[in-house]
């Protein structure tokens, strides 16, 4: 096989079932067709890689993937591929996601097909896709206390005493709305079947260059979703907020504090993730939300 991607990394999700056969298999696969392996060093130290592999990879960190592969393959669910997508981004390095979760929106390639699906994609037969990501800022004061990319979502949410945040939304530095909410979502169009679609937002297709802003259980009826265009600034800020937080793709999250600023843009970079080349956005609709079945 003459393959486009010559250096190789693997980050997996350690505990899925039937990893470690998946895993080998994989490693099998790409060095018998010549290409140098990097595992992230968590796989080693899970022990899911037989000596014989081990001895014939590379461990590096997950940071440093984005440096020295020239494609990642995610071996597990969304929030796999969530996580190394944030690192990768600035290295403008591509995804392909096996999937080993449950909806698998972003991991495309099925686990009993990987390596037949692997073999073409490798080879030139993919479909590339453009994500759009969120890079987000928390100022207090004059200092930035947290500064974080996401893939899906930034979310402003209440925390453990479960009061109602209140805050006021500008974007282009116009003034939007003033909300008492429980939070809101701010999507990009990969986020938009996860959390913002279960708070109501709506679907926007994979590459519209776009966001959403969702309002999580407003107080007023008049709060409603907006969609704006991505190469809008948005900024929020906090005027009452006791104990809440903002969250980056559910994997991480900061504490904030009233008076505190939110400010989110595109990133300048986008994630490009290769999909089997008889992938349709729509048909991947269908089958994770279960459109068109029977209803009795």
């Amino acid at each position: 096989m003459n393959s486009q991607f010559h250096r190789i990394g693997i980050v997996t999700r350690p505990q899925t079932p039937h990893i470690r056969e998946t895993l080998s298999a994989l490693i099998d696969f790409l060095l018998v067709n010549q290409i140098d392996v990097y595992l992230e060093d968590v796989s080693a130290a899970e022990n899911l890689v037989e000596r014989t592999h081990l001895v014939r990879c590379r461990v590096i960190d997950k940071d440093d993937m984005g440096r020295q592969c020239d494609l990642v393959t995610v071996l597990g669910g969304d929030g796999t591929l969530l996580s190394i997508a944030r690192k990768l981004a600035p290295f403008r390095v591509p995804l392909i996601g096996v999937n080993q979760g449950h909806l698998g929106f972003l991991t495309q390639v099925p686990q009993e097909t990987m390596l037949a699906q692997l073999a073409g994609m490798l080879a030139g037969k993919y479909l590339p896709e453009e994500r759009i990501l969120l890079e987000a800022s928390i100022q207090r004061g004059e200092q930035e206390i947290k500064r974080s990319l996401a893939l899906n979502d930034v979310v402003l949410s209440r925390g453990g005493m479960g009061q109602m945040i209140e805050f006021e939304v500008f974007i282009n530095r116009e003034f939007v709305y003033s909300q008492r909410s429980d939070g809101l979502i701010v999507s990009t169009p990969t986020g938009s079947t996860a959390y913002s679609l279960a708070a109501g937002g709506p679907i926007l297709q994979s590459t519209l260059r776009a966001f959403s802003l969702v309002p999580i259980c407003p107080q007023s009826m008049t709060n409603r979703p907006i969609a704006i265009s991505d190469t809008s600034e948005i900024e929020i800020l906090i005027t009452k907020g006791v104990d809440a937080r903002v969250h980056f793709d559910g994997q991480s999250y900061v504490d904030i504090n009233s008076m505190d600023t939110i400010k989110i843009r595109r990133y300048r970079n986008t994630l490009r993730v290769l999909h089997p080349i008889e992938y349709q956005y729509y048909k991947t609709l269908r089958q994770k939300l279960h459109w068109g079945e029977q209803l009795v």
